[in-house]
């Protein structure tokens, strides 16, 4: 019998661990960006020291998914850095890891969480929308150059 996934919060062990799963990702399908490399570097200075939260889905003890609760204002949060492994996707982790986002940018008092994508995502946007999110328009340029998909929830 397979071992319960748990969701738990960042610890410094694991930033390794949330580099390796997005670099996977991003890698496979597009490049890394200026912006992803400032945040797989150095995950608890530009997320966890200014507020956010990285959460990691662990099977037993190997982080096998991540996604990041970053604070861009005190009543906004971006979901962010969003990935499951392989071996482990189609099991709902990527639902519970951006369920754990939203609650965690809720208790901080936030009032918005919203997120860029990939249109050729097919899959991460249907996750979105069963999460509440909604397209909408974005309110500034991206850094990303591949967002070409803004999404937001209402909080």
């Amino acid at each position: 019998m397979p071992t319960p996934v748990s969701i738990i919060p960042f610890r410094p062990d694991l930033g390794s661990a949330f580099a390796e799963l997005n670099r996977a990702w991003i890698e496979q399908l597009f490049r890394l960006e200026d912006a992803d490399v400032h945040l797989l570097r150095h995950p608890e200075a530009s997320i966890i020291a200014t507020g956010g939260q990285i959460f990691f889905a662990m099977d037993e003890k190997r982080a096998v998914g991540t996604a990041a609760a970053i604070r861009v204002s005190p009543t906004t949060f971006e979901l962010g850095k969003m990935a499951v492994s392989p071996s482990h996707q189609g099991q709902g982790l990527g639902e519970r890891l951006g369920r754990a986002v939203i609650e965690f940018a809720r208790a901080e008092g936030a009032s918005l969480v919203y997120l860029e994508t990939n249109s050729a995502l097919v899959n991460a946007i249907r996750l979105y929308e069963r999460l509440g999110f909604v397209h909408a328009t974005r309110p500034t340029p991206s850094e990303y150059a591949r967002a070409d998909v803004y999404m937001e929830v209402r909080l």
